[in-house]
C-alpha cells in the first residue's frame, strides 16, 4: 500500500510570485503563503499565530498566477509536500515546500490591471494513467 501526500491550504499571498521560464518554455512560479489560526489563551486573551509556506506551481499554474496572483490575495491551494536540499556538502540547507496542483482564487484584492480572474485552476491530469481498456474496469 502506497502512503498518502496531499495538502490543503487557504492563506494569504506573501508577496508577488516569482515566475521563471525554463529550457522549452515551461513556467515555473514560487511564493510565500500565510495560513493563520487564532485562539483564546488561559488568560482568555486572544492569540494569532501564522505559519508561513513556500508554494510551487508548474505550467499552467504558474502562467495563471503570473497574470493574477499577487501579494495579498487570498488562495485555496491543494498539492503535496516535497522536501529538497540544495547547497554544497559541507553547507547543505534543507527547504519545505508545497507543490500545486489546484489553485482557486478566492476573495482579496482584485489586480488593478486585470478586471476578470479564473476562480478556479487545475493542473492537467496526466492522462497516461487513464485505463482506456474496457477490461480494465472493475464493474
Amino acid at each position: 500500500m502506497s502512503g498518502v501526500n496531499k495538502v490543503i491550504l487557504v492563506g494569504n499571498v506573501g508577496k508577488d510570485p516569482e515566475v521563471r521560464y525554463l529550457e522549452g518554455g515551461v513556467a515555473t512560479a514560487r511564493f510565500p503563503l500565510a495560513t493563520s489560526e487564532s485562539y483564546k489563551n488561559r488568560e482568555g486573551q486572544k492569540v494569532e499565530t501564522t505559519e508561513w509556506h513556500n508554494i510551487v506551481l508548474w505550467r499552467g499554474l504558474a502562467e495563471v498566477a503570473e497574470k493574477y496572483v499577487r501579494k495579498g490575495k487570498q488562495l485555496y491551494i491543494e498539492g503535496r509536500i516535497r522536501t529538497r536540499s540544495y547547497g554544497e556538502e559541507n553547507n547543505k540547507k534543507w527547504i519545505t515546500e508545497i507543490v500545486a496542483d489546484t489553485m482557486t482564487m478566492l476573495g482579496g484584492p482584485r489586480s488593478e490591471q486585470n478586471g476578470s480572474e479564473p476562480a478556479a485552476v487545475q493542473a492537467p491530469i496526466e492522462t497516461s494513467a487513464i485505463p482506456t481498456g474496457g477490461d480494465d474496469l472493475p464493474f
